[in-house]
């Protein structure tokens, strides 16, 4: 045990800094109970020198009978390269934080179930190229309230920022400014409701983004989610963001989170809706190009998280003007 973690501490300090950033799209099946269904994901994994790693993955489970589950994970990752170097196995371990709609038990038609789980994950890599990477990964999903689940998934990643020879980064390339600085935004697009029937409406954003410190931001804004068949809302966020750029500071990646303050909220009638004046949580991942010094193209996948059953997707694209 002493000399496996002597030799874990002698790599990491031995290990050259290099880029170490991958995006991964996945898909596959996933068995519940007795039910089969889909399942796919993406993510984001960074290493923490040549044996380990850490990623963050939003994951979708499929349909499930009575569930449609669905969440982000944090995983921490030991890997290590078999015969080849192109090739890596990994193991890995790490909350999940999952969003889940149900069939009510008693009155409603559905409720939005939030809870914590912990998912476990094996994955066989192999380093194509220096940019493109295929995968092959099992996870299994355990959950406080609700069925577990077994997956097994096939991924395509795609190395952010290309070493010099095939094979996974030890670290990742660090800055040594700001990746923002100011920006403000504008959005149109889709709002779907967390429901059983999962109606959507139009909906928008104003957003106003400054960077606090190199890989921190924090945002302002305005979100105005459009009126379905249950409801209208719209109202005041706050996030902060860990962001990272590649490409030369022409592509950025980042996650949020912070809150929702329900301005205004009406279930299709003239009276307030439950969620008037209250506060909700939101969580976002979002990527960005810059096409000149000043403009840029932005998409943002937000989830607004309630505590009275109005969960909802809105999914955005906008431009934004950086100064």
């Amino acid at each position: 045990m002493v000399l496996g973690v002597a030799l874990v501490v002698s790599g990491l300090l031995a290990a050259p800094r290099a880029d170490a950033q991958e995006f991964s799209l996945f898909g596959g099946g996933s068995r519940a109970g007795d039910t089969n269904t889909y399942t796919w994901a993406f993510n984001y994994q960074e290493g923490l020198g040549q044996y380990f790693a850490t990623s963050f993955s939003w994951l979708n489970e499929g349909h499930i009978p009575d569930h449609h589950r669905d969440g982000q994970m944090v995983q921490l990752w030991a890997r290590i390269p078999v015969g080849n170097p192109k090739f890596i196995l990994q193991a890995g371990i790490g909350p999940y934080r999952y969003f889940d709609t149900t069939t009510a038990d008693q009155g409603g038609s559905y409720s939005n179930t939030h809870g914590w789980g912990v998912v476990y994950s094996v994955r066989a890599a192999y380093y194509a190229s220096s940019r493109w990477i295929t995968q092959l990964q099992l996870n299994r999903v355990h959950v406080q309230r609700g069925p577990d689940a077994t997956s097994v998934m096939f991924g395509v990643g795609y190395q952010l920022d290309a070493p010099d020879t095939p094979g996974p980064r030890d670290w990742a390339a660090s800055s040594s400014t700001n990746v923002t600085n100011n920006e403000v935004a504008a959005y149109l697009g889709k709002t779907i409701v967390n429901s059983t029937s999962s109606p959507s409406a139009l909906g928008g954003a104003i957003e106003y983004r400054r960077g606090l410190a190199k890989y921190l931001d924090v945002t302002l804004g305005y979100l105005h989610e459009g009126s379905s068949k249950l409801a209208r809302r719209d109202g005041i966020t706050s996030q902060l963001w860990a962001t990272r750029a590649f490409f030369d500071n022409h592509v950025t990646l980042a996650v949020g989170a912070g809150a929702y303050y329900a301005v205004n909220e009406n279930e299709n009638s003239e009276s307030p809706g439950p969620g008037a004046g209250k506060f909700s949580g939101l969580i976002t991942i979002a990527a960005s190009y810059r096409f000149t010094q000043h403009w840029d193209a932005r998409l943002e996948w937000n989830r607004v998280v309630t505590h009275y059953d109005r969960d909802t997707d809105v999914i955005l694209a906008g431009a934004g003007y950086r100064f």
